[in-house]
């Protein structure tokens, strides 16, 4: 913070200087912190259980009720929790001990599956108690996201923080990908029904380890008094960030990959497997699917071993332009491996761009308000997430997947382009303020 700036501002710069990021940090850092390095593993394996879930529980639900409507609701129920809860519940994250609230976030993820479990074996399943487990699944994501980036800053400080959470970012990316293959294996294996009891075991090893860990999510940051949550509280947060020009852009950065692109992109993956036409349109489609997940985690592993890329809005911004580009290439390409390849890039770029957000966004956060600050970029980043299924998924009943993808991507490089003309104006105007002060004192 500057002095030219008004309170809960941050000087616009390319790399703030709010965050102190040293220019050639350790390579994978983070993995030096033993609890940071355990919390990866549990988090790997939560993410793992969470997608094992979905594919037991989707595919009882389709052969079940054979509903597209609860389908569309399969993916709003999973991500309207984020963008209406997630600044209350970092309002959580920042007065409780953050070990209990990624706990509770774990118990209902285990609650839910036994529910399941129950459900398939009473052959009791009706639309309304599947609606009903799918929003508690739900309401658990978005309560453990903001509680686990307080718990990262806790184990490695400000200094590592960018390892912390590119790996964490990574490591989820890993639970995706492996997600459907023991998904589908349990399935296969014993059954729906034995296998969302088994998937309950997964979510065991990171709560087990919250119960031994001394870290809070507060421990470097004891002294902070812990204010009481209210929604006026919340409210006064997202004005505060809205006036300060950096983080509003990255919220926007976030919110714009996720409302135009977000998880329509898996959804469409079946149309573009049989279009692309190559080998049996099966194959195709696990061959897509997996070349974007597995973009998630060769991006983070790239990333952390350069140690180059620097946390900044630049940096953001340009990831997310490769992005799009990438996502447009796909969407227009009619080669099968130029696509695989394109969407290789593209979980990369996307990987980094959140990574890079989240991390800027967490830096920037004053400490006694870092959780909800991180609440709003979830809400953005993770909310907005179902704006997708208008942009691509609706809109391509009308003009086709190719185009509906196609105008989006274009859509989402033009909105990076006007956020980071934004901020390159924002920050030519605070500098010619600066200098016309210093000129008259």
């Amino acid at each position: 913070m500057c002095a030219a700036c008004g309170p809960g501002q941050t000087h616009i710069d390319e790399t703030p200087p709010a965050l102190g990021v040293d220019p050639a940090p350790a390579r994978f850092s983070a993995l030096r912190n033993r609890d940071c390095r355990n919390y990866l593993g549990g988090s790997l394996l939560s993410m793992n259980a969470d997608n094992v879930e979905h594919v037991i529980t989707y595919w009882v639900l389709w052969q079940t009720f054979h509903s597209p409507a609860l389908l569309g609701f399969q993916v709003l129920s999973h991500w309207v929790p984020f963008l209406l809860f997630s600044v209350y519940f970092g309002g959580l994250a920042d007065r409780f001990d953050c070990r209990r609230v990624i706990q509770v976030a774990q118990v209902m993820f285990m609650s839910v599956s036994v529910a399941w479990g129950v459900l398939f074996l009473t052959d009791t399943l009706a639309v309304w108690n599947a609606c009903l487990l799918l929003v508690v699944h739900g309401l658990a994501g978005a309560l453990w996201g903001p509680a686990e980036q307080l718990m990262l800053h806790d184990f490695v400080g400000s200094k590592d923080l960018p390892s912390a959470v590119r790996m964490n970012a990574t490591a989820k990316s890993l639970g995706v990908l492996l997600g459907p293959v023991v998904g589908s294996a349990l399935l296969l294996a014993l059954g729906p029904t034995t296998g969302i009891f088994v998937n309950v075991l997964i979510y065991l090893p990171l709560t087990v380890f919250l119960a031994r860990t001394r870290f809070t999510g507060h421990t470097r940051d004891e002294g902070l008094a812990r204010v009481r949550l209210s929604a006026l509280d919340a409210v006064r947060v997202l004005r505060e960030v809205a006036d300060d020009p950096l983080l509003i852009s990255l919220i926007a950065l976030g919110g714009l990959g996720s409302f135009f692109i977000g998880v329509a992109l898996q959804s469409t993956m079946p149309i573009f497997a049989a279009d692309l036409g190559s080998g049996t349109a099966g194959s195709a489609y696990g061959v897509l699917l997996f070349a974007n997940g597995a973009g998630g985690v060769i991006g983070g592993i790239l990333l952390e071993a350069s140690g180059r890329i620097r946390p900044t809005f630049r940096a953001a911004a340009v990831a997310t332009f490769i992005f799009g580009v990438s996502t447009l290439g796909f969407a227009v390409t009619g080669s099968y491996l130029l696509a695989v390849l394109l969407l290789v890039i593209g979980g990369g770029a996307n990987l980094a761009a959140m990574s890079i957000g989240q991390t800027v966004v967490q830096m920037m956060a004053p400490p006694d308000k870092r959780g909800r600050v991180i609440g709003v970029y979830g809400m953005s980043a993770n909310g907005l997430r179902f704006g997708s299924g208008i942009t691509v998924g609706f809109f391509g009943g009308l003009v086709g997947v190719h185009w509906s993808l196609g105008l989006s991507s274009v859509a989402l490089c033009l909105g990076t382009l006007v956020v980071a003309l934004y901020v390159h104006l924002t920050s030519r105007r605070r500098t010619a303020r600066d200098q016309l002060a210093q000129a008259r004192a």
